[in-house]
């Protein structure tokens, strides 16, 4: 096996217990990208050199008997609006072409304090808003990865580096995570810092990250959490034995409430198929929840606060530049002025109470589960598809999870959604990898049997409201 198809764990275990220099292993990514990228466009900056140089000094620090992190010698790719005090960092937009930042992000500080190698900036959309970037889909060139993080999500699709970081302000992890078939992770909004990240809606940005298994966001991820005196929203808590608890087994079967949302009206065809056979697939383990009337304006609200504070955010911006900005920015901007106080004051209020109103069915179910995205990666290049599936819990700032689970019936990844309650971030990662083990990955919704495939038991109907 070529050492880039490694998953990020195991290439983190090799590494430290000497049976691969990070030197190869940055190696045998460089050789990939030089194979893929120039279909894939994953990467807006990459200093091979200074990827190596890296790795050298990796290596010589473990060859020295020092202490080494949970990600020595791993090479990472950091989506392009986190600041990097040794590589430009350009937001997707020719306004700031050529910016390079005094100091590292939080989370690249904290990457590289746990011996990560910083492999480049991966493409993002423009502001980490609609407008594509030039990334295509690894499955297939012609389609979509996904935004915003289209760039970081393609990278690990397409082996070019076992893990990446994105950003999520509406569905910028898991959207894209589904259509490039890798795991996504976005954890509960404040849980990782977002300091020297471009700032768009302080209620809604959360960081996020990719990889190709469970075990290594949460790996990735139980290095980036903890509190960071400039971000308002960090606290000051223990961290969450976010690894420990994703590989360990559950203490009894995890049940799964099956959530189509107020969004479900814009699942495609194959997603409805597919998840009708996952849920014929899980049996007892799983229940259809339906969420309760409370719940139909979220949708609304989530973009009333998006573009109130991205409005805010990026006033200069658009004050000095607006002709340089694409015509979906500037009409997000725009409407944003426009917004009501008392409609923007009711939106964030509701995050609280709808929080509440989920109570019950985490009470009784481990994880809900729903679409990562309305289908397949869309055809074309000119959109990154419909994040109206991460929309609710990104509003909500529950901690998500998409992993490949399914395919299309043109082979096409499918993602399967698991989002926990608001700092269950560690028992959301444990029970997604227990679906991931329960039932296989990569499997095709019917024709070939697809998600059915499980246990024949009939499917618990079931159905509640919270209010």
């Amino acid at each position: 096996m070529s050492l880039c198809a490694l998953s990020l764990s195991e290439a983190a275990a090799d590494i430290r217990e000497g049976r691969i220099s990070s030197a190869d292993l940055v190696g045998a990514c460089l050789e990939r990208v030089e194979e893929v990228d120039s279909k894939v466009h994953a990467w807006t900056f990459l200093d091979r050199d200074h990827a190596r140089q890296q790795a050298e000094a990796a290596d010589l620090h473990r060859k020295q008997g020092k202490a080494l992190g949970p990600l020595h010698g791993v090479p990472v790719g950091i989506k392009d609006i986190f600041d990097t005090a040794d590589m430009p960092t350009e937001l997707g937009s020719p306004l700031w072409a050529g910016r390079t930042p005094r100091r590292d992000a939080a989370v690249v500080a904290r990457l590289r304090a746990a011996g990560a190698v910083i492999m480049g900036k991966t493409v993002t959309t423009e502001y980490a808003y609609r407008q594509p970037g030039k990334t295509t889909n690894p499955h297939d060139a012609g389609r979509t990865p996904g935004g915003s993080s289209s760039g970081s999500a393609a990278a690990v699709a397409a082996h070019m580096v076992p893990g990446a970081v994105g950003s999520q302000t509406n569905g910028s992890v898991i959207r894209p995570a589904a259509f490039c078939g890798v795991v996504g992770f976005k954890p509960t909004h404040g849980l990782i810092p977002r300091r020297g990240v471009l700032l768009l809606s302080r209620t809604l940005d959360h960081v996020g990250v990719f990889a190709r298994t469970v075990a290594d966001v949460a790996l990735v991820a139980e290095t980036l959490v903890g509190f960071d005196e400039e971000d308002p929203d960090t606290r000051a808590v223990a961290r969450p034995p976010l690894a420990a608890v994703a590989a360990s087994e559950p203490p009894l079967p995890p049940r799964l409430a099956f959530v189509r949302s107020p969004a479900w009206e814009h699942a495609e065809p194959a997603t409805r198929e597919a998840f009708a056979e996952l849920v014929e697939a899980l049996g007892e383990a799983v229940a259809e929840v339906e969420l309760g009337a409370s719940f139909a304006r979220a949708v609304e609200m989530h973009r009333t606060i998006m573009e109130v504070e991205m409005a805010h955010n990026l006033h200069r911006d658009y004050e000095k530049g607006g002709d340089r900005l694409s015509a979906v920015l500037r009409k997000l901007i725009e409407r944003g002025r426009g917004h009501a106080a008392v409609d923007y004051a009711a939106a964030v209020a509701g995050i609280p109470l709808l929080n509440g109103a989920l109570d019950p069915v985490f009470d009784e179910f481990d994880a809900i589960v729903t679409p990562a995205a309305p289908g397949e990666a869309p055809h074309g290049l000119e959109t990154t598809g419909d994040p109206i599936f991460c929309t609710l819990w990104t509003y909500l700032g529950t901690p998500a999870v998409t992993v490949p689970l399914l395919r299309s019936a043109a082979g096409m990844p499918l993602g399967v959604q698991l989002v926990g309650r608001r700092d269950g971030d560690a028992r959301l990662l444990r029970t997604a990898r227990w679906l991931v083990t329960t039932l296989g990955s990569g499997r095709r919704h019917r024709g070939q049997k697809g998600a059915a495939a499980g246990r024949g038991d009939s499917p618990h109907t079931r159905k509640r409201k919270p209010s």
